[in-house]
């Protein structure tokens, strides 16, 4: 360790840059097990490379001091970098502005009562586009890269391409990558355009599901701008999301609609936070419900069908029989919507067989009108219900006996 005279670094010893433990040392140290605990290896390697980086930095330029590479103070540093990665953008204020209704600090505030609803309605599934007391809720095959070529005239402004997230082209299909419509949009001076719909940011065969294409991915292959959704996949507030190289991105946000496509404070907060868990993801699979529905095990869906089958049989005795069967689910009507997922549930079926279709519009309807709605589907004269979605039995064990009273 060098003496030498030096910037000053406070009472400390100047620290060398061999003062520095390894990447590899240091996430090693007992010290940081709680946080590698707490958020998963991944975003504390991050930030722990990007710590011993900046450290190393100070340390060459002669301003880091000995005591700042100590294991508590390098244990202090990089949990202070940790909070601030996941501390939100967005925050409350006190408006001591005299503007009521100020547009830059969120407009309107909402009432309690607003507020409560909110969240109620954001925990859980709700009825946004189904009546409850009803129930009811052209393209071509082939692309190739002459198509796009023929198509591109002087009045065309870019190339778009849209991927099949929520529906599926079947037959005799092909169609033009992004790398090559990259190369046709750009070579006549164009910008391309990809709409991704369901919005994945995780590879999902990680997680045993089908793989959907990433925005990283489509910027790497040369596009200019990526569409996508916040509520499908990704498991956010419904928004669309927009990314892309900054001369795009800043050519939309200059054009004068982009005012009227803003989004407010309650989804751009949500969105916020719900990206947030995408910095630790090993815990995604855990705190993100729409990736805990998904990767649910069948094991325990099962389970859960056979603690439940004899509630529910007792309850819509003596109309109805119900039984522990296997199911195929469905990824989502908005995205993948072919893919199936195996799951199990309860069947229920009329025990008079004549008067099956009248039966299950009433059984229907019955689950429907509880307290707290309960939908299932119709299949093969059979009302099945689906225990993927159900993470507490007791949601639909408390409600039985109201559903007995109807049935009566």
């Amino acid at each position: 360790m060098s003496n030498r005279p030096g910037p000053d670094v406070g009472s400390g010893i100047r620290a060398a840059p061999k003062d520095l433990p390894s990447i590899d040392r240091m996430l090693r140290e007992p010290a940081i097990a709680a946080l590698l605990a707490e958020h998963g290896h991944t975003l504390v390697a991050r930030e722990a490379r990007a710590l011993l980086a900046a450290l190393r930095q100070r340390a060459l330029d002669g301003h880091l001091s000995l005591d700042e590479v100590g294991d508590h103070a390098l244990t202090d540093a990089l949990r202070a970098r940790l909070d601030d990665a996941l501390a939100p953008r967005m925050t409350t204020v006190l408006n001591l502005s005299g503007t009521v209704i100020h547009t830059n600090l969120g407009r309107a505030v909402l009432a309690d009562s607003a507020v409560s609803h909110l969240v109620a309605m954001m925990a859980a599934p709700n009825n946004l586009e189904y009546d409850l007391a009803s129930g009811e809720v052209g393209t071509t095959n082939r692309t190739h890269r002459h198509d796009y070529e023929r198509a591109i005239t002087p009045q065309t402004a870019l190339l778009m391409k849209v991927h099949t997230s929520n529906y599926a082209i079947q037959g005799f299909t092909h169609e033009v990558d992004e790398a090559d419509l990259a190369t046709i949009a750009h070579a006549r001076g164009l910008p391309l355009a990809t709409d991704l719909g369901s919005g994945a940011l995780v590879d999902l065969s990680l997680y045993g599901l089908p793989r959907e294409p990433l925005p990283k991915e489509k910027i790497a292959a040369g596009c200019d701008v990526i569409t996508f959704s916040g509520d499908k996949l990704l498991g956010g507030p419904q928004a669309g999301l927009i990314v892309g190289s900054t001369e795009a991105v800043e050519r939309i946000r200059r054009f004068p609609m982009k005012r009227a496509l803003r989004m407010s404070k309650l989804p751009l907060a949500a969105l916020e936070a719900t990206l947030m868990l995408y910095l630790r993801p090993e815990r995604l699979a855990r705190d993100l419900p729409t990736l805990r529905l998904l990767t649910r095990p069948l094991a325990a869906i099962r389970a859960m069908a056979d603690d439940l089958q004899r509630a529910v049989a007792q309850a819509v005795e003596p109309r109805f029989e119900a039984s522990v069967v296997a199911l195929q689910g469905q990824i989502g009507s908005g995205s993948l919507p072919i893919e199936r997922l195996e799951s199990a549930g309860l069947a229920l079926a009329p025990r008079d067989r004549k008067m099956a279709g009248r039966a299950l519009d009433e059984l229907a309807a019955a689950l429907r009108a509880l307290p707290v709605p309960v939908i299932g589907r119709i299949a093969e004269d059979r009302l099945l219900l689906d225990l993927r979605c159900l993470e507490d039995a007791g949601l639909l064990r408390t409600q039985l006996p109201a559903l007995r009273r109807a049935l009566q």
